[in-house]
């Protein structure tokens, strides 16, 4: 497929594309179905590969480093080609690899399955956001807030499906094989569209590109979804282990926070467009501390789980896409720069669930709300420091 350059409207963006920034809804959909599953499926995989879950948590960081690698390479990528092709390609990928995932029967081989996946999927997070950027030139905060919403209805929907396969056929293989057949559609829709005009600009400041800012944004998003994911991937173990659910209560669980999620980045629309980034970091990181920390006092209480996690899904919903949003205000976003962010986000997804696997058993599950706590004060003296930064640069429109 050639790359076809769109024409333009008065206000900058791409006409006609509604369809597309659909697809790339779809495509956000079936990706956060993908990611969610991993979580509920974990002792079921574990079993599966006569592991620990010390052992098994190495996937977390195997399906993590396939996504570093997918950042940076498909982040360049995007640069050069056309995105729509390489969307469906990599979608028709996780549609295999999601097939293979519980048919392999030894660890070493499911984490070389997981390094693979990790690396389709961040270059189709890639894509989906650097193009969204550059098919909707103006007004970006809400298009992105709705962009990361569809992830939220995809991976809430994902924990709920695999109670029911689980409750229907007993085996978790049904559940990948459902997920492979609901990518099939989205990878042949996006290969059927023209994709956007390829954005050549870089980040400059006094003609160089500033790094600080980037390292900062990337740093950002390395403890966001580190939050995000080490609460997500184990919360489900968690609730079974301190006695506080049995599997389907813990599955609707892990349901909850995702569905708190979702309905925080729905609410995320709105809110983009009335307040600023900082303001929105801000309310969300504090929200996310304080979800957290009645977790952390009250660890016996189910009641207070299920207020602690539905309150840090909806608190942490929005940081990812007003983060974007932000570093838009300062910066041209390419393919390149985007791959960076992600090398953030995947260094997060891979090192925080990575540490709680490994205390899990020997400390107590417990560990897990404590190494979450302690990524997001740190989250909070990052957007200090970069609140500062950001001070001695004007803002200005990237497009």
């Amino acid at each position: 497929m050639s790359q076809v350059t769109p024409s333009r409207v008065s206000e900058g963006v791409v006409t006609g594309h509604t369809p597309t920034t659909f697809a790339y809804y779809a495509a956000f959909i079936v990706l956060g179905l993908g990611l969610a599953a991993l979580g509920p499926t974990l002792p079921g995989l574990a079993k599966q590969t006569q592991s620990s879950l010390r052992e098994i948590s190495f996937l977390f960081t195997a399906r993590s480093l396939g996504y570093m690698c997918g950042a940076l390479l498909g982040g360049r990528l995007y640069d050069r080609v056309s995105g729509h092709p390489v969307m469906a390609g990599m979608l028709g990928g996780v549609a295999v690899l999601l097939v293979l995932v519980p048919q392999v029967p030894v660890l070493w081989m499911l984490l070389a399955v997981m390094l693979v996946l990790g690396l389709s999927e961040a270059t189709l997070d890639v894509g989906g956001n650097t193009l969204l950027t550059w098919v909707h030139r103006d007004n970006l905060g809400p298009y992105m807030n709705a962009l990361h919403f569809f992830f939220g209805v995809g991976a809430f929907f994902s924990p709920i499906l695999v109670a029911w396969v689980l409750l229907v056929t007993g085996e978790i293989a049904w559940t990948y094989r459902l997920l492979a057949l609901l990518v099939l559609p989205v990878a042949l829709v996006l290969w059927r569209l023209p994709s956007p005009e390829i954005q050549s600009a870089d980040v400059k400041k006094n003609g160089r590109a500033d790094s600080t800012l980037i390292v900062l944004i990337a740093l950002s998003f390395f403890l966001c979804v580190g939050a995000e994911v080490g609460f997500a991937g184990w919360i489900y173990t968690y609730a079974m282990t301190l006695g506080l659910a049995d599997e389907a209560m813990a599955a609707y669980l892990t349901s909850a926070f995702w569905g708190a999620f979702t309905l925080g980045r729905l609410l995320g629309i709105p809110i983009a467009s009335r307040y600023s980034p900082r303001k929105i970091l801000w309310g969300d990181l504090i929200g996310c501390v304080l979800s957290v920390g009645l977790i952390l006092v009250w660890p016996g209480s189910t009641a207070v789980v299920w207020i602690g996690t539905f309150g840090f899904g909806l608190s942490l919903a929005s940081m990812f896409a007003t983060l974007l949003a932000l570093a838009g205000e300062y910066m041209t976003i390419t393919g390149r720069i985007t791959g960076w962010f992600f090398v953030g986000t995947s260094t997060g997804a891979m090192t925080v669930p990575w540490l709680i696997g490994q205390f899990f058993e020997s400390v107590g599950p417990r560990v897990t709300m404590v190494f979450v706590l302690g990524d997001l004060i740190l989250a909070l003296g990052v957007l200090g420091g970069m609140v500062l930064y950001l001070r001695k640069i004007p803002v200005r429109r990237a497009f």
